[in-house]
């Protein structure tokens, strides 16, 4: 069939590299220690802020999880997902797996409460004996991805001091890559609000490339979609947590997943909100060519992989120019860009978000900025006047470094 006009670079004018940058101080705040008996370094993931016990945490992908002093002066080992008394056997083999994400529930540090103590976290697996709750469309079964909830009887303690984990979720992986994503609550949800103590969970499409699956597009599959669920509700098909009621497609029965909150995503990567409107967005990976951050509202479709960001999605190698954001039916990215551009060799993959409404760092008031991986770039547009697509908005944030702009990758490789 014919495809029109095809490109592997649908945005040939490059990001600009100079126009615009803001430089932004910084200072070391914190070192995460390595895993003894282990080369590599550590391979944090996630940090949370818990309110409750006045602590942040960050994950390693290999197991562990830390919690960060105020100050930044002390990191505790807080509890090792990998330890054997768990059973959990986290697999972090390769790039993308791992001891994905976590999250506290909001009631975490409120004695009396439902969610007290409660923790919970998306981790992959290389136990894959127990049944899965959901399966692919086919593949290989390289791994599984479980989401567990943990109960702290102290949650001020310096160590986790519950007992094992309860198992919520087990997804059977068909591929080694696009694994589990990130797990948040809703930051904004206040205790009288619909949303508040609902986790939601980023997932990807089950990986190769392409979707070959037709995963994303499925509502009877949970791969590339973002669910939202009540981790303390039981009336999931497995008993083990419960479906909202308001989530979109619950009144479609056997038609569509209850748990599915928005779909038609790729490998999101992070779940953000204003704290302005209450909007939501998601940074999602590309295949080869378009990386995007996109608004998410309940049941939108985000194109993938009919589109890769506003572009109808053809192969690795290539998407069609013609008619771009031509479905309306579609959610489109609110800021894309190529993989292409020379800010990014030898490749890309739009990671993080953050809406920052403070004026700690007023250079950054009311910017919505987000990062790209490998290349360390950070990058922002106006969060009050958000685009419509494409990359001609973006501008860089590098760090400054005694009067030398650079960016974070150069500085991680200095300081290595």
């Amino acid at each position: 069939p014919a495809f029109g006009q095809q490109s592997n670079d649908p945005f040939p004018q490059p990001i600009a590299a100079k126009e615009g940058v803001i430089a932004v101080k910084f200072v070391e705040f914190a070192t995460v220690p390595g895993i003894a008996g282990q080369p590599q370094a550590p391979r944090m993931m996630l940090m949370v802020d818990e309110p409750g016990t006045r602590r942040l945490f960050v994950n390693d992908m290999r197991g562990p999880l830390y919690s960060v002093s105020y100050d930044g002066k002390t990191v505790t080992p807080y509890l090792d997902i990998n330890a054997s008394n768990w059973g959990v056997n986290v697999n972090s083999m390769g790039s993308e797996r791992g001891f994905q994400s976590f999250a506290f529930h909001p009631q975490f540090n409120q004695r009396g409460a439902r969610g007290f103590g409660k923790f919970y976290t998306l981790t992959d697996t290389a136990n894959t004996t127990p049944a899965a709750d959901f399966k692919p469309g086919g593949g290989t079964h390289t791994h599984d991805s479980v989401l567990l909830e943990w109960t702290a009887k102290n949650p001020g303690a310096a160590t986790y001091d519950g007992t094992a984990p309860r198992e919520l979720m087990r997804i059977e992986q068909p591929f080694a890559n696009h694994n589990c994503g990130h797990l948040t609550f809703n930051p904004l949800a206040t205790a009288r609000s619909a949303d508040f103590g609902l986790l939601y969970m980023g997932f990807a499409d089950g990986g190769s490339g392409g979707d070959p699956f037709k995963h994303a597009q499925n509502l009877k599959s949970i791969f590339g979609k973002i669910l939202r669920i009540d981790p303390l509700g039981s009336n999931s098909a497995n008993g083990k947590y419960g479906i909202p009621a308001a989530n979109p497609f619950v009144k479609n029965g056997a038609n569509a997943l209850g748990e599915i909150y928005a779909y038609g995503v790729r490998n999101p990567q992070r779940l953000f909100w204003d704290k302005k409107n209450g909007n939501m967005f998601m940074s999602d990976i590309g295949q080869n060519i378009v990386e995007e951050i996109s608004p998410v509202k309940a049941g939108a479709n985000l194109g993938w992989n009919d589109w890769e960001g506003s572009y109808r999605f053809i192969s690795r190698e290539a998407v069609n120019l013609e008619n771009p954001r031509g479905n309306p039916e579609v959610t489109y990215p609110i800021v894309e860009y190529g993989q292409l551009d020379p800010l990014f060799q030898p490749n890309s993959a739009a990671i993080g978000g953050l809406v920052y409404r403070d004026n700690k760092i007023k250079q950054l008031s009311n910017l919505l900025l987000f990062g790209d991986n490998p290349s360390g770039e950070i990058f922002y547009v106006s969060a009050d006047n958000l685009p419509k697509g494409g990359q001609d908005s973006i501008r860089r944030v590098l760090l400054n470094d005694n009067g030398m702009s650079k960016t974070l990758l150069q500085l991680i490789k200095e300081k290595n």
